[in-house]
């Protein structure tokens, strides 16, 4: 049975990679044109992959003390609070900014980048979190499952932040960048406390 888990295990690594590597890049890109364009939304986007990337080490840290099956369960959970914590860390961040922008009531510039980025990201997310879900189910992972949630709501970020640049950009509705920003919150505040509480999946 160990056994058969193995190259399930190395896929499982292999996604992870591919996660901290690709957001990383996505991270650096969303936030410098953020700042750039004074985007709330896309700096949030940029952070959320900045936060990803940590859920993404945390998951390598996970699998790679698989083999250890005394430590498992102990590491699974820890992990999988870790991943929470994440996603709860995130969710302040979007809010506190959009709330920020709002109230200060500064448009900002549009961002061609920011749009191409969010359309890259809404091919390359949900194929990546499809990916880790059939992983997850089979090594019965939570954590990993949670991770793949973080990697799907990437996918939901980048749909809601296309939207806002596009209005922003087509027809200056600059208060649809933070309302943008605002509308990311609830969805991930809701993943975080599942995932912090230890919600099962995989069953």
């Amino acid at each position: 049975m160990e056994a058969a888990r193995t190259p399930v295990v190395q896929r499982a690594l292999r996604l992870e990679r591919l996660t901290v590597l690709w957001n990383s890049l996505e991270g650096l890109i969303a936030i410098t044109s953020g700042i750039v364009a004074g985007s709330v939304a896309l700096i949030g986007f940029g952070f959320d992959s900045v936060i990803e990337v940590s859920s993404g080490v945390v998951l390598l840290w996970r699998l790679h003390a698989d083999h250890d099956v005394k430590r498992r369960e102990r590491i699974e959970l820890r992990a999988l609070r870790l991943v929470g914590l994440s996603f709860f860390l995130l969710a302040a961040y979007v809010a506190y900014d959009a709330l920020h922008a709002l109230l200060r009531n500064e448009p900002p510039e549009a961002s061609y980048t920011g749009i191409v980025l969010a359309a890259l990201s809404l091919i390359v997310m949900p194929a990546l979190a499809r990916a880790k879900r059939r992983a997850a189910a089979a090594m019965k992972s939570r954590a990993l499952e949670a991770d793949s949630r973080q990697t799907e709501i990437c996918a939901y970020l980048s749909a809601v932040l296309l939207s806002g640049l596009i209005l922003n950009a087509a027809f200056g509705w600059w208060w649809s960048d933070p309302v943008a920003g605002l509308a990311m919150t609830p969805i991930i505040a809701k993943e975080g406390w599942d995932a912090f509480r230890g919600d099962p999946c995989c069953d």
